[in-house]
């Protein structure tokens, strides 16, 4: 069995760590590279940035902040929010970053999934997701940051993600996004036994138990948390310690 991976996630906006609850009322939390310096210190298995207003504002990625945080970070960076073509994941890739995370952009494009695979190999290749529940069993994708329903079916758009070579899913429940009442098991077990690629928890985590009930009771390779890590609630040592007591293999 794969060692499951924990994964501090930077939402950055104008240079600054930000958090919300499903996307509103959000609020600064602190500088990106020295927050991810800790989560570094802290032995995080990956660190996620995401650019979240990149795409809304139709602009690049921060690469700035790709390339001082990699100088300093000695684990691998995922960097999403403005990666539209071939172009930008080199650029982010040159930046520092190990990984991309597409999302708006694959929707509109999907394309651009098999192009950066082709180009860099799927390893690099993650497809973020946003996605919100409309019936029992029933999720549609949403993009621009939760803002726009494209009415795209999420099982349709895993299956399609995985056939055009994308290495990973980075699946985010907007209705568990920073309420704390736990990951969204149903959704992920669906994507889980959609694809075979791995899928990485988003959205929801409030408490340590959280984290090993996600690995117990879906197929996700790792969950990813914000706030519960950003405000000190937690750190990914105190989860990787209780995952471990738990039985389950973390790296």
């Amino acid at each position: 069995m794969l060692a499951k991976r924990i994964i501090p996630c930077l939402d950055v906006r104008d240079g600054k760590v930000v958090k919300g609850v499903k996307f509103e009322g959000v609020r600064d939390v602190g500088d990106p590279v020295a927050l991810a310096e800790i989560y570094n210190k802290q032995g995080a298995d990956e660190i996620v940035f995401y650019d979240i207003t990149a795409s809304y504002e139709k602009r690049g990625v921060m690469l700035d902040v790709v390339s001082e945080t990699a100088k300093r970070v000695f684990v691998p960076l995922t960097v999403g929010g403005g990666i539209s073509t071939v172009y930008d994941i080199r650029a982010a890739l040159r930046a520092g970053a190990d990984k991309v995370s597409v999302n708006s952009q694959a929707v509109r494009n999907p394309q651009l999934i098999k192009h950066g695979a082709d180009s860099f190999g799927s390893q690099c290749i993650c497809v973020g997701i946003d996605a919100k529940k409309v019936a029992n069993g029933k999720w549609t994708v949403y993009i621009n940051g939760g803002r726009v329903d494209t009415g795209l079916d999420l099982i349709d758009w895993v299956k399609q993600i995985e056939q055009l070579g994308a290495g990973e899913i980075c699946l985010n429940s907007i209705d568990a996004d920073g309420t704390k009442e736990g990951f969204d098991l149903p959704m992920l077990r669906a994507v889980c036994g959609a694809v075979g690629i791995p899928v990485i928890a988003s959205g929801g985590a409030g408490k340590i138990e959280d984290f090993s009930q996600v690995f117990e009771e879906t197929g996700a390779t790792a969950a990813l948390a914000a706030s519960l890590f950003h405000f000190g609630e937690l750190t990914v040592g105190d989860v990787k310690e209780h995952c471990r007591s738990k039985g389950i293999i973390v790296r």
